[in-house]
């Protein structure tokens, strides 16, 4: 107030400023503040209730580890090789040496202490773990009870062991074949009728249980009904897989996968041996697969024939789908062996898809190196040294493409579809002059 506005008759007491009315005044509004508070944290409580702290689970892994040893891998074990073979898979031996190149290779997978001294979980445990999970398609927290594991590290033990055989193994057991594997393989082509043929070509699906909502449009057919994930692969008699392609969206069919996939990639550019063979006498210079009707007619394919009418086309329609049942094998081998990608996928990451239907595939073909030789049907005659006449190795060239005209020939090549129906129909007549006489 301005001095000059105060009334002469006005007590000067009566403007001096209050302060124990002050400080009531300033109590009664923070008290009313807090109580504001209280009553709004009380209300997010009543709604979110806060979550409870995580739980520490006793697992005893060294008493764990001891159990393993003892029902597996101690010299008079609990569990014989024959069950040891059903639950891993594999037989022992290839087992141990994917534990040993595993504990080499990352330090993860060694045997570690905790800052108390406690003795963590043991490389074989990680490695069960994973194979139980690939194996049986068992949820994360399933082997807890066995092996003593939570879901976060059983899942965690999942992503490395796969990526951890993929760097191992991926250059011995997924590659293309070399001139000595094709060698084996057109000998054994040759003596089921199909001379030049160096495998069989198919798609499978992977249902994908989590993929993303925004995602589902792209992954899900109809004749599907639901999302998965598309596997190109090539196998040959013993279900050995070459090739695999994984990741395509499941809306396509098996010729969009065929324009997305490598798998004529080394063809093109010159650095793939070139198969020479004769079929009813007439010289071809292309290996091919056999493939079903959607396939192009392309040289490197050779389809059935749909409604044969002759007693040759029926024959070859026969001896063609059964040889090509090679893939259908594979397919059904691999997904017996590996329950996880036989039942709906439940990580979200496609990635992580990507790296187990790859090291399961990989896992495959150790399987069938190392048992190869328990197979019912054999072809063990092969003798590269004495082989002659018609089951002679196939003669091989490599050519290098050194320009972009090549390569543009080697496309063309790969698409004429002449060669195509020239080598079908030669093949027509060259198993009708083999297998005629078992016909019937």
């Amino acid at each position: 107030m301005d001095p000059s506005e105060i009334p002469f008759d006005m007590d000067p007491s009566e403007l001096l400023f209050d302060i124990e009315a002050y400080k009531r005044q300033s109590e009664i509004e923070e008290r009313y503040i807090l109580n504001q508070f209280r009553e709004r944290r009380k209300k997010i409580e009543e709604d979110y209730p806060p979550r409870s702290k995580r739980r520490y689970h006793k697992r005893d892994h060294a008493a764990v580890n001891q159990r393993l040893i003892d029902d597996y891998f101690s010299n008079q074990p609990t569990y014989d090789d024959t069950m040891f073979r059903r639950r891993f898979r594999m037989r022992k031996h290839v087992f141990l040496r994917i534990v040993e190149d595993l504990s080499r290779s990352d330090d993860y997978f060694t045997q570690r202490f905790d800052a108390a001294n406690k003795e963590g979980i043991s490389p074989l445990a990680k490695c069960t773990t994973a194979m139980r999970m690939l194996a049986y398609g068992m949820a994360a927290d399933a082997v807890d009870e066995y092996i003593k594991i939570g879901g976060t590290t059983a899942l965690e033990c999942l992503r490395r062991f796969c990526k951890g055989i993929i760097q191992l193994y991926e250059q011995v057991y997924l590659r293309a074949p070399t001139e000595d594997d094709l060698q084996r393989i057109l000998h054994v082509s040759e003596m089921r009728g199909f001379p030049g043929m160096i495998g069989s070509i198919d798609c499978m699906h992977w249902e994908w249980k989590n993929c993303p909502k925004a995602w589902e449009g792209q992954y899900t057919r109809g004749d599907k009904g639901t999302t998965t994930v598309i596997l190109e692969a090539v196998a040959t008699h013993d279900l050995w897989i070459w090739h695999a392609f994984f990741g395509c969206p499941g809306t396509l069919n098996d010729i969009n996968v065929l324009d997305r996939s490598p798998v004529f990639d080394d063809v093109e550019q010159g650095n793939t041996p070139r198969v020479n063979f004769f079929v009813n006498q007439r010289p071809y210079n292309m290996a091919y697969y056999l493939a079903d009707g959607i396939y192009p007619s392309y040289p490197t394919f050779v389809k059935s024939i749909r409604l044969p009418q002759s007693e040759q086309d029926k024959l070859f329609a026969q001896v063609q789908e059964g040889c090509r049942k090679d893939i259908e094998r594979a397919f059904g081998v691999l997904q017996a062996r590996f329950k996880i990608i036989r039942e709906p996928a439940r990580l979200w990451e496609i990635s992580d898809l990507a790296i187990i239907m790859r090291s399961c595939i990989i896992l495959h073909n150790m399987i069938v190196e190392d048992e190869r030789d328990t197979y019912a049907q054999l072809w063990t005659d092969y003798d590269q040294s004495e082989a002659s006449g018609s089951n002679a190795p196939q003669p091989f060239s490599t050519e290098v493409l050194p320009s972009f005209a090549n390569h543009v020939r080697a496309r063309s090549e790969l698409r004429d579809s002449n060669v195509h129906h020239e080598l079908q129909t030669d093949l027509v007549k060259h198993i009708w002059q083999k297998f005629s006489m078992f016909r019937g």
